[in-house]
């Protein structure tokens, strides 16, 4: 094997080590240094906020959120398995399902401790 092949590899790691400080670097060049009025308020939908609000949601509003991105993102898995079913015979089939069971096992376990409920 020659060193050459892992030369790819190296231009990768260093750009991807270099690329957030330089671009961190660069925006602290060109940003403005002094905050006005408008830039430190909260952001309401372009709406001036004059008081305080009236009511805090509840923690469970996020934790269904949370949860229907954790099962959005992992039935995202679904499509590219859907594609390439025939080429991924038993093996592929088999390691769906454990996916699956692992994931219907995780909504159950919501369901049960009541992260579902949105009294």
């Amino acid at each position: 094997m020659s060193h050459a092949q892992y030369i790819p590899l190296l231009i990768f790691l260093v750009i991807a080590t270099l690329f957030p400080p330089v671009t961190l670097a660069i925006a602290r060049l060109f940003r403005p240094e002094k905050y006005n009025k408008s830039k430190l308020s909260p952001y309401e939908c372009g709406i001036e906020v004059d008081k305080e609000p009236e009511r805090n949601f509840h923690v469970r509003y996020y934790v269904v959120a949370v949860i229907f991105l954790i099962f959005d993102v992992e039935t995202v898995f679904l499509f590219p398995w859907a594609v390439k079913y025939r080429a991924l015979g038993l093996f592929g089939f088999i390691e769906m399902a454990i996916f699956l069971i692992i994931l219907i096992f995780g909504y159950v376990y919501a369901w049960k401790k009541g992260a579902l409920e949105w009294e």
